[in-house]
C-alpha cells in the first residue's frame, strides 16, 4: 500500500488559495455594507436631516410673522375666497384672450415689484393640503443651498407670489425631503397655497405635463408654454404658478410639471 506524498508547496497553495478567497469574500462583505450604508443614508436619513430642515424653516417664518398658517381644504372650493380669486384672475388657455392687469390686481394679485430675497433663503411657505406638505420656499434651484436642505426653489428670473406672469418652483421628487415626490397626484382644481409675510396667495391646479425634457425652459417662461410638447401650456398673459421636479422616479432625465393659476389674494 502506497502512502500519499503531499509536498509543502502543495500545502503553500492550498493555504494561499484559502486565504485569497477569504479575503475577497471579506471584500465582498465589506463592500455590500458600504453600499447598503450609503443607500440607508440616501433614502432615509437625507430625508430625515431635510424634513427636519425645512420644518424649522417654516416654524421660523411662521414665528417671524407672527401667525402660523393652518392647510386648508383640498379641492377646488374654498368658499368666498375662491369665487372672488376666480372672477379676477383666471385666464384661459389655449388661445383665450387675458382679463385686464386691472381686473386681474383687484382680484387681489398684485404687480408691485418687491424686494428681491437673499439668495438660498427661505421667505415663503407653500402648502399643498392634498398631499399633506407644507415646505418652505428660498430664493435660487442650487441643490447644496437649497434643495438638499429639503426646501423648495424659486427659479431666479420668475415672478414671485402673485405677480402676472408665471412663480416657477423646484423640488426633489426623491431623496433631501423629496417634498414634490407626488405632485403627479394633483388634480385640476386642487389647492396650492403660498404664504409670504404680507400675503397669502391661493392658486388652482389647472393642467399637468407627464414629461418632458430637462432643457425644455419654455415650462418656466413668463406665459409658460413646453418648446418640446407645444400642445402643453399657455398662450395668454395670466398668473401662473408652476411645479417642477424630476421623472421618472430615482432618476433626473425629465421633467414632470404641474400648472395652476391664481385664484385669490388674502392680505396678513
Amino acid at each position: 500500500m502506497r502512502v500519499p506524498v503531499v509536498r509543502h508547496s502543495t500545502l503553500r497553495r492550498r493555504a494561499l488559495r484559502r486565504r485569497v478567497l477569504w479575503t475577497g469574500g471579506e471584500l465582498l462583505v465589506t463592500v455590500g455594507v458600504v453600499l447598503l450604508l450609503l443607500v440607508v443614508h440616501q433614502l432615509w436619513w437625507t430625508n430625515r436631516q431635510a424634513q427636519h430642515n425645512a420644518d424649522r424653516a417654516v416654524r421660523a417664518l411662521e414665528r417671524e410673522w407672527g401667525a402660523p398658517g393652518t392647510p386648508g381644504p383640498a379641492g377646488p372650493s374654498e368658499g368666498a375666497e375662491g369665487a372672488e380669486g376666480a372672477e379676477g384672475a383666471e385666464t384661459e388657455a389655449g388661445g383665450g384672450s387675458a382679463r385686464s392687469p386691472e381686473r386681474e390686481r383687484g382680484a387681489g394679485s398684485t404687480d408691485t415689484p418687491a424686494a428681491a430675497p437673499r439668495w438660498s433663503q427661505a421667505y415663503a411657505v407653500l402648502t399643498i393640503p392634498r398631499l399633506g406638505l407644507r415646505v418652505p420656499v428660498a430664493e435660487g434651484v442650487g441643490k447644496r443651498d437649497v434643495l438638499n436642505k429639503g426646501y423648495v426653489g424659486h427659479y431666479q428670473g420668475s415672478q414671485q407670489p402673485g405677480q402676472g406672469g408665471n412663480f416657477a418652483l423646484a423640488g426633489h421628487r426623491n431623496t433631501h425631503g423629496e417634498p414634490f415626490r407626488y405632485i403627479n397626484r394633483l388634480r385640476p382644481g386642487d389647492t396650492v397655497r403660498v404664504e409670504t409675510a404680507s400675503a397669502v396667495f391661493t392658486y388652482a391646479v389647472d393642467s399637468t405635463l407627464p414629461r418632458t425634457s430637462a432643457r425644455d425652459g419654455g415650462v418656466i417662461g413668463r406665459v409658460p408654454r413646453s418648446t418640446v410638447r407645444p400642445s402643453y401650456g399657455y398662450s395668454s398673459p395670466g398668473y401662473y404658478i408652476t411645479l417642477t421636479t424630476c421623472t421618472p422616479e430615482y432618476t433626473s432625465t425629465y421633467r414632470l410639471v404641474v400648472w395652476g393659476k391664481l385664484r385669490s389674494m388674502k392680505p396678513r
